[in-house]
C-alpha cells in the first residue's frame, strides 16, 4: 500500500495550466500516481480535505539567505510554514564556500547582519562540495541549491582591496569557479553594491560568466544600483548575457528610491528587447516595498576597502569619517545605490551588541532626534559599537513598480529573507502567502494558476530541476496544500515572526514537514547539485 493518498483534491500543477480534480498518490518520496478523483482505494495515510484546499508543487525561493540558518535552526519553520520546499542560497556574492581561514573570518564579520555569526558553529568545510555534504550530513528540512559567490571568490584571490584584478588573478578565480560548479553549484551570484564584489569591472565579470555558461548554470547579480543609475546597471548585466551567452537571473529585481518611481515599464522593455534577441533572462522579486540589508552596506565602497578592520579604522579616523559622512549625506554613496541617504527610511532591524537593543525598530532619524545629533553621527556610532553587524530595513520601494514587475512572464518569487535579525523583514515569513493572498486573491494582480507557476514550475526550469516544480507522476513529492480563500501573510513589520494562515500541509520529498499547521521536525530535504554532463539539477 502507498504511503499517502491525497484524495479528491483540486490540483494546480505548476505548469500554468488550469486546476483539475484528482487523487494524488505519494510513495517512496515521489508522486506515484495522479488518478481520476475518487478512484484510488486507499493508502497508509489519507488526506481527504479537498473541499477547501488546493494541492500545488512546493514553492521555490529563488533568493534565500539561509546559508547558516539551515545548520543553526534545522527546523527552518519560517520558510517551511509558507510552503517553501526548495531554496537557492549563496546569494549577493557573499557566502561561506569556497573559503579559506582568512577569508572565512572576513565573510563571517561582513555579513553577520544577514546571517548572524554563531560562535558555536563548526565551519568545518572549505569547498562547495564539503559545504553541500555538510548540509546533507546535518539533515536539512528543505532542499537547497547553491550559487558560487563572486565576492567570496574575489576575497580568496584578490583580497578586500579596491583594485582591478590582474589577468593571472582572473584565471585563478575562473579555476576556483570551475571547481565549484563541477562540485554541484547551480551558478554564480554577485553583490555589486557590496565589497569586494563591486570592485570587479565588467570584463572581470564576463570572464567568470563564460565559465558559468560552460556548465549550463546561471548568473544571479545584485546589480550596481537599484536607485540612481538603476537602468544602466541592468543594461550592464543584460550586455553580459549577450556577450557571454550566460543565462541571466536578475535577483530581487526592483526599481527603488524616488528616482525610479513609475519606471518599471522602462526596465521591463529592456528585458523584452533582450529576450527577443535570444537572451535567456529571468527575474525574481519579493512582494513588499522596503528592502533589507546591513547598515554597513550604506558605506561608500572606498571605506570598506581592506575589509572590516580597515573600515572600522576609517570610522575612527576624523578625516576619513568626515569624508564618509560627506558621501552618505551630500554626494551619494555607491553603497546606497548612488543616492544620498534619507535617514528616515533607515530602520534598525537587528544588532549583535545587545547594549544597542533599544535601537531595534527605530529609524536612524528618530534616534538622532532623540539624542540631538546629526543622523550620520548616529550611523557611524552604531556601526562602530556593533562592529558593522547591524541589519536594517530600507523603506524605498514603490507599489506600482512592484506590481508591474511581478506581472512579467519571466518573473519568479523570492523572499530575500534575512532570518538572523531581531526584527527581520516580514518577507522572511510571509512572501509566498502574500503572493497568493494579497496580490492574487485580494488584488487580482495575478491569476491563481499563474501565481503558482511563478513560484514553482518556472523557477524549476531556471534551476534545471529534472523532477521538481510540477505535479507529475515520477516527480519528487515536494508539495504544499493551501486554502486559496484564507491563505494570508500575517507577518508585519512590527511583529514579523508570525506564521502565515491557510497553509496546513507541506511535504518535502514525500515527508510531512508541516502537518496540520505544525512543524514535524523531519529533515527530508537535501542539497541539489547541477550535473554539467546531463545539464540537470538533482
Amino acid at each position: 500500500m502507498a504511503d499517502l493518498l491525497i484524495r479528491d483534491i483540486d490540483v494546480i500543477d505548476g505548469t500554468g495550466g488550469p486546476r483539475f480534480r484528482a487523487d494524488v498518490v505519494v510513495d517512496g518520496g515521489r508522486i506515484a500516481e495522479i488518478a481520476a478523483p475518487g478512484t484510488v482505494a486507499g493508502a497508509d495515510r489519507m488526506l481527504d480535505e479537498g473541499e477547501n484546499l488546493v494541492l500545488a508543487p512546493g514553492f521555490i525561493d529563488m533568493h534565500a539567505h539561509s546559508d547558516l540558518h539551515l545548520l543553526t535552526h534545522p527546523g527552518h519553520f519560517p520558510k517551511l510554514s509558507q510552503g517553501i520546499t526548495t531554496e537557492v542560497i549563496g546569494q549577493d556574492g557573499l557566502s561561506y564556500a569556497p573559503i579559506d581561514d582568512a577569508t572565512l573570518d572576513i565573510v563571517r564579520r561582513q555579513i553577520a547582519g544577514w546571517n548572524g555569526n554563531p560562535a558555536d558553529l563548526d565551519f568545518d568545510w572549505r569547498t562547495v562540495a564539503q559545504y553541500l555534504d555538510r548540509l546533507d550530513t546535518a539533515g536539512i528540512t528543505p532542499n537547497v541549491a547553491y550559487l558560487v559567490p563572486q565576492g567570496t571568490l574575489r576575497l580568496l584571490v584578490v583580497g578586500a582591496e579596491n583594485r582591478a584584478a590582474t589577468p593571472a588573478e582572473i584565471q585563478h578565480m575562473r579555476l576556483l569557479l570551475r571547481q565549484a560548479l563541477a562540485e554541484g553549484a547551480v551558478g554564480m551570484s554577485s553583490g555589486l553594491t557590496y565589497t569586494p564584489g563591486m570592485y570587479a569591472d565588467t570584463a572581470e565579470l564576463a570572464a567568470l560568466c563564460e565559465v558559468v555558461a560552460e556548465f549550463g548554470g546561471f548568473y544571479a547579480p545584485h546589480t550596481r544600483s537599484y536607485g540612481a543609475g538603476a537602468l544602466d546597471a541592468y543594461a550592464e548585466m543584460i550586455e553580459l548575457a549577450r556577450r557571454t551567452g550566460v543565462a541571466l537571473h536578475l535577483t530581487h529585481a526592483t526599481m527603488n528610491f524616488g528616482e525610479n518611481r513609475g519606471r518599471a515599464p522602462e526596465f521591463l522593455a529592456m528585458i523584452d528587447a533582450a529576450l527577443a534577441e535570444g537572451c535567456d533572462i529571468t527575474l525574481d522579486t519579493y512582494p513588499y516595498l522596503p528592502g533589507s540589508t546591513t547598515l554597513s552596506a550604506l558605506l561608500p565602497s572606498w571605506a570598506m576597502s581592506g575589509g572590516p578592520d580597515a573600515a572600522l579604522a576609517r570610522l575612527a579616523d576624523p578625516d576619513a569619517r568626515a569624508r564618509i559622512i560627506a558621501d552618505v549625506d551630500v554626494h551619494g554613496s555607491d553603497g546606497c545605490h548612488g543616492v544620498t541617504v534619507d535617514w528616515q527610511t533607515i530602520q534598525i532591524s537587528g544588532v549583535a551588541n545587545q547594549d544597542l537593543a533599544a535601537s531595534v525598530g527605530r529609524t536612524v532619524a528618530d534616534l538622532a532626534a532623540e539624542r540631538g545629533l546629526p543622523p550620520a553621527d548616529v550611523f557611524v556610532d552604531l556601526l562602530t559599537r556593533d562592529q558593522l553587524a547591524t541589519s536594517i530595513l530600507q523603506h524605498v520601494g514603490h507599489e506600482e513598480n512592484v506590481r508591474a514587475i511581478m506581472r512579467h512572464h519571466r518573473h519568479m518569487g523570492g523572499t530575500d529573507g534575512l532570518l538572523a535579525p531581531d526584527r527581520p523583514h516580514p518577507r522572511a515569513w510571509g512572501t509566498f502567502p502574500r503572493y497568493l493572498g494579497h496580490y492574487t486573491r485580494d488584488l487580482g494582480v495575478l491569476e491563481l494558476a499563474d501565481c503558482v507557476h511563478h513560484c514553482t514550475g518556472r523557477p524549476a526550469q531556471r534551476l534545471r530541476l529534472s523532477d521538481r516544480g510540477v505535479i507529475r507522476a515520477g516527480y519528487a513529492a515536494d508539495l504544499v496544500l493551501f486554502d486559496p480563500a484564507t491563505v494570508l501573510d500575517t507577518a508585519t513589520f512590527d511583529e514579523p515572526k508570525q506564521q502565515a494562515r491557510g497553509i496546513p500541509y507541506v511535504l518535502v520529498n514525500g515527508e510531512f514537514a508541516v502537518d496540520a499547521g505544525q512543524p514535524t521536525g523531519r529533515r527530508a530535504g537535501r542539497a541539489l547539485r547541477l550535473d554539467a554532463a546531463t545539464g540537470e539539477t538533482r
